[in-house]
C-alpha cells in the first residue's frame, strides 16, 4: 500500500516527461495554401527519414500565416507563396536572410468553371460576360498580388476590381470557379490541376516578376533542429519528385 503512491507519482512524471518530449519533437510548419497536397504526401516521408520527429502542418494565405507567426504562434518554418511576404518575416527578425531558400516556383493561371465560357485574352475579362471573378485578396494573398501586378500592367485593374470576388486564398478562388459560383478565376497551375474535372484553364498569364517559393526555419523556432531539417528536406530529392508530381517547377 505504502508503495502505490510513489509509484503512482513515477509513473505520472514519466507520463508528463514523455509528453514534453513528444512536444518537443513536433516540427510545426506554416505553408501557403497551394501546397497543402505535396506537403501532406511529403510529411511522412520526413517522418520515416526523422525518426522521432512529427509535422505538424499549418495551411493559409501567407499573409495571414505570417501574421499569426508575428503574434506568437509557435511555428518552426514558414514557406510562403511570394518573396514579399518572406521579406516582411525577415524585417520583422522573424527569419534570417542567410537561412532562406526558394524550393519551388508556379505559375499564374485563369481558370472558368469546367462547361463555361472562356475569355481569349485578359481584356475579355472586362466584357460583361464576365461578371464575377475570384482574385485573392492582394493584401495577404500572394495569388491575388500577383494578379493585381498582371492587371495593373495591362491596364485592366480598375475594370476588373468592381467584379472581383476576393478571395482568402488560393484554394477559395479555386472552389469558387468549381462550383461555378463564378465566371472565372485567378490560380496557381498547381491548383488548377487539381480539379480538372471541374475547372480548365483559359490563360496561361506571364508574372512581372517569377513566382518563387520561399522557406525558411523561425529564428526563434521552438524546435530548431528539427526546422533546419525540415526546411533542407524540402530542397531534397524526395520531396522536390513529390512537388514536381503537383506540378511545382524549380526554382
Amino acid at each position: 500500500m505504502t508503495l502505490k503512491r510513489p509509484l503512482r507519482a513515477l509513473a505520472l512524471a514519466l507520463l508528463a516527461c514523455s509528453a514534453w518530449v513528444a512536444q518537443a519533437a513536433e516540427v510545426t510548419v506554416s505553408a501557403a495554401a497551394s501546397l497543402t497536397h505535396a506537403l501532406r504526401e511529403i510529411a511522412p516521408l520526413y517522418e520515416a527519414a526523422h525518426p522521432g520527429q512529427r509535422l505538424q502542418l499549418n495551411f493559409g494565405a501567407s499573409g495571414a500565416l505570417l501574421q499569426q507567426i508575428a503574434k506568437g504562434a509557435p511555428v518552426d518554418v514558414f514557406a510562403s507563396a511570394d518573396q514579399e511576404t518572406m521579406d516582411q518575416a525577415q524585417a520583422q527578425g522573424l527569419v534570417k536572410a542567410e537561412q532562406r531558400r526558394d524550393f519551388v516556383s508556379n505559375t499564374l493561371v485563369v481558370i472558368v468553371p469546367a462547361a463555361g465560357r472562356a475569355p481569349g485574352s485578359l481584356a475579355d475579362l472586362a466584357r460583361p460576360g464576365f461578371a464575377r471573378i475570384a482574385v485573392g485578396l492582394p493584401a495577404s494573398v500572394p495569388v491575388g498580388r500577383y494578379t493585381k501586378s498582371v492587371l495593373d500592367g495591362a491596364g485592366l485593374w480598375g475594370a476588373i476590381e468592381p467584379k472581383m470576388i476576393g478571395a482568402n486564398n488560393v484554394r477559395q478562388a479555386l472552389d469558387y470557379v468549381a462550383r461555378g459560383e463564378v465566371d472565372a478565376g485567378f490560380v496557381y497551375a498547381t491548383d488548377a490541376a487539381l480539379m480538372t474535372d471541374k475547372v480548365r484553364v483559359a490563360l496561361t498569364v506571364p508574372t512581372p516578376k517569377p513566382i518563387r517559393y520561399p522557406v525558411a526555419p523561425l529564428a526563434q523556432a521552438p524546435n530548431a533542429a528539427g526546422a533546419a531539417s525540415f526546411a533542407k528536406f524540402l530542397l531534397g530529392p524526395q520531396a522536390q519528385a513529390v512537388l514536381a508530381r503537383y506540378g511545382f517547377g524549380k526554382p
